[in-house]
């Protein structure tokens, strides 16, 4: 059975995907809970007009996502942590914590799936995160781990 996905589903794909699941999951499961809707033709075409739209949408705020990219060039957030004597940090630090200082120190609300840490962060230090603010707008912030 063919469905086209309505919200991201971590094993089978992203939203407005069409995908290929066994007929009970789609029927029992998929359909009722309104995460997926059988991929008929007028479903498919329901689904390139919204495709369309809002990839419209996103193109008019490209221009956004350019400007936030150059106010964010060159700053740097400072997240305070929980560390032992060795500067090692109690559990880690992801993006939310680095959203969640974007949103504090900087004002700006940025979802946390758009930020993507290229290590992991587990001592006292300073590392860099990239924005993922657009598929053709990119950033990075710096931000240091201090120690409470």
């Amino acid at each position: 059975m063919q469905v086209i996905l309505l919200k991201n589903m971590d094993p089978l794909g992203f939203k407005h995907d069409v995908v290929t699941v066994k007929n009970g999951y789609g029927r029992n499961y998929l359909i009722p809970q309104k995460f997926a809707v059988i991929a008929n033709a007028d479903n498919l075409k329901k689904l390139d007009a919204i495709v369309a739209k809002e990839k419209a949408a996103e193109l008019a705020r490209m221009e956004e996502y350019q400007e936030l990219a150059k106010s964010l060039e060159g700053k740097s957030l400072k997240i305070g942590v929980k560390a032992g004597t060795s500067g090692k940090i109690f559990g880690s630090v992801t993006n939310i914590q680095v959203a969640n200082a974007l949103r504090d120190q900087l004002s700006v609300d940025l979802d946390r799936r758009k930020i993507e840490l290229e290590e992991e962060v587990k001592e006292v230090g300073t590392y860099s995160a990239k924005l993922n603010l657009h598929p053709e707008v990119q950033s990075s912030i710096e931000f240091s781990l201090v120690a409470e």
